[in-house]
Order: structure tokens, then C-alpha cells, then sequence
């Protein structure tokens, strides 16, 4: 029995720059929880990224699926984590957020222009 979440995040980078985006977020992230994971790997089929982590002895999937205005990452968690999937859900939006940030300048935002200092 496994637990699903997906994560839809909205962005305007197109494919290749949001798909190049999310890898670079995936490998900072295997480089800061190597010590945390006993196992992580991530493999691209064209703009379709799965990624496999296993840690605590329990092993999650996930798939990520670039498109030219939208990521979606469907992800698959054993029974034993399903009780803390909400802060999954939560760490894995806002990974995936900042990801499609990087380097982003920030948009105009009219009411920021009328903010007295």
C-alpha cells in the first residue's frame, strides 16, 4: 500500500530552461542529503525525470514531468510515510519552486512602485 502526492508548479521558462532548472535543484539536493539517504538516484527519459530515494530503510519514487508551462511531480510513498506526507507535499512544492526561481528576476509588481520607504 503506498501513499500519492503530486505537485503542480506553474512556471513561464519553457522546457529545456525549467527542465535544466529542476536537475540542477535535484543534484544541490542529493549533495546536501547524501548524508541523510542511503540510496538516491535520478534518471531522464526526453522531459520526464524519476527519481528513486531510500532512506530509514523505506524507498519513495517519484516522477517529474517538465512541460512548457508547468512541472508535475506525482510521487509514490510507502504506508510507513503516508502520516507525514503533508510535509512532504509542503518541502517538495517549495524545492520545486525555488528551483524555477533561480536566477529570476522579480516581476514588476505595481503595488511594490507605490511602497513609501
Amino acid at each position: 500500500m503506498s501513499n500519492a502526492i503530486t505537485v503542480t508548479v506553474p512556471h513561464d521558462l519553457g522546457v529545456e530552461a525549467a527542465k535544466a532548472r529542476v536537475s540542477e535543484q535535484l543534484a544541490k539536493m542529493q549533495r546536501e542529503y547524501v548524508d541523510k539517504v542511503a540510496h538516491s538516484e535520478v534518471t531522464w527519459a526526453g522531459d520526464v525525470g524519476t527519481v528513486r530515494v531510500t532512506a530509514l530503510g523505506q524507498t519513495a519514487t517519484a516522477q517529474i514531468t517538465v512541460l512548457k508551462d508547468l512541472l508535475r511531480i506525482d510521487v509514490q510513498l510507502p504506508w510507513v510515510l503516508a502520516a507525514i506526507s503533508g510535509k512532504l507535499q509542503q518541502f517538495i512544492s517549495s524545492n520545486a519552486g525555488d528551483a524555477l526561481r533561480i536566477g529570476q528576476a522579480p516581476k514588476n509588481d505595481a503595488s511594490a512602485a507605490r511602497k513609501t520607504p
